[in-house]
């Protein structure tokens, strides 16, 4: 099939994250069963999502991993064209969400199967399927740590996020937080028999903001990160019931993105160092994403290879983040180099062109020649 081909079908099958992924799993398992290529799979603790790991090659030698996830994000209050879930081609755009983001990568994949099978491959091609990606990295974990038994340790991983085919070689880490804080409810004309939430919370945002200030002023700073410092936000709040009732109850929800070499979880201890000291409020939290960031590579193996694939200078850094730094933190060198562009990501009528396609599969047959050499 070709890759606009799969891609119609891809976009149809419009799985989400949080959600099961039996229909986009299943329909990859299907085809790749149709070419006679074994597919693992690989359930997570959810119990009702599925990673998929598949390998044409040699398993016991070092090969590549091209991993991509089957999740994309909802449509909801989203004004399209055309149906979302219906790849639509208009002039060589092929509208559909997931399009960019990254079914246009994972139908590539697909569609040169049949090519990487008839290469006699002396280093294997592993493709790896996660699910949970876009609410923060959460399925491909559970697959990284059954690569030791899937195949020999590989000589890298290229994460196919739109990146206009251009490699890829840094990103910042993150993690997202929720924070709550429990008072006491009262009626308001005796907020003395209540415990106001929403004043400690303010305290908290406020040691959130002059924190941001200080990772600005003071870093650690890296100049090839657009900003060069971590970042620190909080994103939502909220907190009380009506305007005559004592809250007893605040809910900060904040997110930090930190440069390599700083871990996105010793800023967080801060503020949650902040909050366990707020008096006679009740405080918790929980994680809502993290992933590690990745460090500019110190060995430019892959991405010169990738360079030399594609046609195209490596990018220093991007400010989104990708599965990538999962990957290197497992000791697999890792590159980010997909095709679509992520300007085209998450919005109404995400497309990706024909010639894109063309494109990344220009580039993975070029890989496999490389493993076949």
């Amino acid at each position: 099939m070709t890759p606009s081909a799969l891609l119609a079908d891809l976009v149809a099958l419009g799985d989400l994250p949080g959600a099961p992924n039996a229909r986009m799993a299943g329909y990859v398992q299907a085809y790749l069963a149709r070419l006679g290529v074994d597919c693992a799979v690989l359930p997570g603790p959810e119990g009702d999502r599925v990673n998929l790991f598949a390998t044409i090659g040699p398993r016991d030698v070092p090969g590549y991993i091209l991993s991509g996830h089957m999740d994309v994000v909802p449509v909801e209050g989203q004004v399209w064209a055309s149906d979302p879930f219906r790849l639509r081609d208009a002039g060589g755009r092929l509208y559909g969400r997931g399009a960019s983001d990254m079914k246009g990568y994972l139908a590539c994949m697909l569609a040169m199967v049949p090519e990487f099978q008839a290469m006699a491959l002396r280093r294997p091609i592993h493709m790896a399927f996660s699910y949970d990606e876009e609410i923060g990295c959460r399925g491909v974990g559970h697959m990284i740590a059954r690569l030791p038994e899937l195949c020999a340790p590989p000589l890298g991983c290229i994460v196919g996020e739109p990146s206009d085919l251009q490699p890829v070689l840094s990103h910042k880490g993150k993690q997202a937080v929720e924070l709550r804080i429990g008072g006491r409810a009262a009626h308001s004309s005796q907020p003395d028999l209540g415990l106001n939430a929403i004043y400690p919370a303010a305290e908290v945002l406020l040691f959130i903001r002059d924190l941001a200030a200080r990772l600005a002023a003071e870093g650690p700073l890296d100049p090839r990160f657009l900003p060069a410092h971590s970042t620190l936000v909080a994103g939502v709040v909220q907190g009380g019931a009506a305007v005559n009732i004592i809250p007893d109850q605040c809910m900060i929800q904040m997110e930090v993105r930190s440069v390599p070499g700083q871990a996105p979880q010793d800023i967080t201890a801060e503020v949650l160092d902040r909050l366990a000291a707020l008096p006679e409020v009740r405080v918790s939290h929980r994680e809502l994403s993290s992933y590690p960031a990745l460090p500019p590579p110190r060995d430019r193996t892959l991405a010169d290879l990738l360079e030399r694939l594609t046609g195209k200078p490596a990018l220093q850094s991007v400010s989104y983040g990708t599965e990538a730094g999962l990957f290197h933190a497992a000791g697999v060198p890792s590159i980010i180099c997909g095709p679509g562009s992520i300007t085209r990501a998450h919005r109404p009528d995400e497309f990706i062109t024909e010639a894109e396609l063309e494109g990344c599969r220009a580039m993975l047959r070029g890989l496999a020649r490389d493993a076949a050499g």
